[in-house]
């Protein structure tokens, strides 16, 4: 056959077609890398290293029911087979409430079990000890067990972020609702002599107002190492308050409760959310004693009746049944550990196999999830110069056997 001289068109036809195939080939090189799964310290194909404190012994002994049950929540996410095939590793270890043990425990956590972040470490003393180090370390510091305001802080602390929420805010709360109803009450006052109680002071007296000063009596302190606060409430009553505000952990707030009953003394009770609980505070001091006590809550309580047919309250009981039977169901800590759990879950979830300490706190700071036990009405919402994921309670009261809300839902800048 004859040679011809091939046309321009149809050298044109396989040079298109080399291009085509070349940039094929870039693509099929690149794609790997573009899925490429991204790790931080603790992660690998199939475990997820995560890390907190808790007091397991000391005077807030009653918090651990928390962390026992986030533990138990865990268990039920591995034996389902992890978060997109990773189990959670939850590495809890106890700091008996005292600062210099959480900084010590942290460090093991961080440096030489190598999390790849914290989740709901508890206690406002104890996170502030460790608070500086772990945004220096760039580890997010996520869920804390406390409502200091000192942690809502992105441009100091941006690795860190809150749970609770805020003690000035509940603080607050509880001043508006004694000015609606009594604005001639006397209050007396028992706080922790710490930034737990001194924020909610703050709050407090922020929501009376300029009639802060006529109106609160008396105001004592305890220190966490106290045995009693017996003192400080016979004290209190001598100064003639009608009105008894407790901002204190669940140890606490059941001296304060007992004694005042013990003594004959019945002013209209305050107590704050972290120490309400039923198991850790009223049933220690007496359902008796405790009746008619006024608290906050953002989350649903098991024992109310009007939850007996909620779906995720039967799921609640149905999970405590199986996994965490060894912690009180009328405990406010088992479902604030389920809540914790979840949110972690999710959280995960959303991060894929992007696992990186970076991508946690982006996908943290930028929250809007619902939980399956926060009261209706409030869910978890963050943003990168807010990172109080709650920002909302209710009013509780204590009828004698269990918390009945009483309030809308109620928010405190």
């Amino acid at each position: 056959m004859a040679w011809r001289k091939p046309t321009p068109g149809a050298l044109a036809v396989p040079r298109l077609m080399l291009v085509a195939t070349a940039l094929v080939a870039a693509a099929l090189v690149a794609t790997p890398a573009l899925a490429q799964k991204r790790y931080g310290p603790g992660v690998t194909d199939t475990e997820i290293k995560i890390g907190t404190t808790t007091p397991y012994s000391g005077p807030a002994s009653a918090y651990s029911a928390g962390a026992i049950s986030t533990t138990a929540y865990f268990a039920m996410i591995n034996e389902q087979g992890g978060v997109n095939g990773r189990k959670i590793n939850y590495i809890s270890l106890d700091d008996a409430y005292s600062p210099p043990k959480t900084v010590e425990q942290i460090r093991r956590l961080i440096e030489s079990d190598e999390v790849l972040f914290l989740v709901n470490p508890v206690g406002t003393a104890t996170n502030m000890a460790v608070v500086k180090y772990i945004n220096q370390k760039q580890v997010p510091h996520l869920f804390i067990g406390t409502g200091a305001t000192v942690f809502n802080d992105p441009e100091h602390y941006p690795w860190t972020m809150s749970w609770t929420p805020h003690y000035a805010s509940e603080g607050e709360i509880y001043a508006r609702y004694i000015l609606s109803v009594k604005p001639d009450a006397r209050i007396g006052i028992l706080s922790q002599n710490d930034d737990l109680g001194r924020d909610y002071i703050l709050g407090f007296k922020r929501g009376l107002g300029d009639k802060a000063s006529t109106m609160i009596v008396s105001a004592l302190t305890y220190n966490t190492s106290d045995p009693t606060v017996d003192s400080q409430v016979v004290s209190l009553k001598a100064a003639g308050a009608d009105m008894f505000v407790i901002f204190s952990v669940p140890k606490f707030a059941a001296q304060a409760i007992r004694k005042a009953y013990d003594i004959d003394w019945h002013p209209q009770e305050f107590v704050s959310s972290v120490g309400s609980s039923i198991a850790g505070a009223i049933r220690p001091a007496g359902f008796a004693a405790a009746k008619g006590i006024i608290s906050a809550a953002y989350q649903k309580d098991p024992a109310d009746p009007q939850w007996r047919d909620d779906p995720e309250m039967k799921a609640w009981n149905a999970w405590m049944d199986k996994y965490n039977p060894h912690v009180d169901k009328s405990d406010y800590y088992a479902p604030y550990g389920y809540n914790i759990g979840t949110a972690v879950v999710q959280l995960l979830r959303q991060c894929g196999d992007n696992l990186t300490r970076e991508n946690i706190m982006k996908q943290a700071s930028h929250l809007d999830m619902e939980l399956p036990l926060l009261l209706p009405g409030i869910k978890l919402k963050t943003g990168p110069t807010d990172l109080r994921p709650i920002k909302q309670m209710r009013l509780v009261r204590f009828d004698g056997s269990r918390y009945v809300l009483f309030s809308d839902v109620l928010a405190s800048e």
